[in-house]
């Protein structure tokens, strides 16, 4: 198959705060990079199995998530939701067989971290942490 994989392309209102976010917050890498005179425009970022790219809108008008969500299938959803909480993660709760926590970029862009689990189906985080 001629076709490796699909890499999601973001335009960002700004390319500092999602570098923090991406990089610093979430633990992605610069992969490859486009930097005319000195300046980040554009990037490739992967963590683990996962890519994305981001480019700095050229307009004036911010960049619309519109309805982008981005899914990534993990090995344990509830240790990135404990790693990523100072960022605003979602508790993670069941849904469709995984554990689900959601994080929002500084542009509206949703992030889904999701793995597998046997746990009922709508129950919380908080729930079976309780008990």
């Amino acid at each position: 198959m001629n076709i490796k994989e699909v890499v999601p392309f973001l335009s960002v209102s700004s390319m500092e705060q999602s570098i923090r976010f991406y990089i610093d917050g979430l633990g992605f890498a610069i992969r490859i990079k486009w930097e005319p005179e000195g300046k980040l425009r554009w990037c490739w970022l992967t963590l683990g199995g996962a890519s994305l790219m981001l480019q700095e809108s050229s307009n004036q008008t911010p960049p619309t998530p519109g309805g982008i969500n981005l899914t990534f299938m993990c090995d344990d959803a509830i240790a990135l939701y404990h790693q990523y909480r100072a960022l605003g993660a979602s508790e993670p709760e069941v849904g469709n067989g995984l554990w689900v926590t959601k994080v929002t970029d500084p542009d509206g862009y949703r992030l889904f971290f999701e793995s597998p689990t046997d746990v009922a189906e709508e129950t919380k985080l908080s729930e079976i942490a309780s008990a």
